[in-house]
């Protein structure tokens, strides 16, 4: 296996765990603001409307980051090899100065 793609899978490999912390953060954040203010809704109605919308929310924006790293899978070397270059790039004009 060559440096360059040691690097480009370290990277996205990096992306992939930060992608996921975010949805698990998500999920998270959505579950605790239902418990905390369960009690404050004025009915069962309202709790079912806004359990219904905070799924909602869950369910499309774990699906978006689902879609989002099956992108970055396919078009890795691409994505990651041009960040690479360009990183490369800057670090040996900071060294150069």
């Amino acid at each position: 296996m060559s440096d360059l793609t040691r690097r480009i899978m370290a990277m996205h490999r990096l992306d992939v765990i930060v992608a996921w912390a975010f949805v698990a953060g998500l999920w998270f954040a959505i579950i605790f603001v239902a418990i905390a203010t369960w009690s404050l809704a004025p009915s069962s109605a309202a709790r079912i409307v806004l359990l219904i919308g905070g799924a909602v929310v869950l369910l499309f924006n774990t699906a978006a980051i689902v879609a989002m790293l099956r992108h970055y899978r396919e078009d890795r070397d691409f994505m990651y090899g041009l960040d690479i270059k360009f990183l490369d790039a800057a670090r040996a004009k900071r060294k150069g100065m």
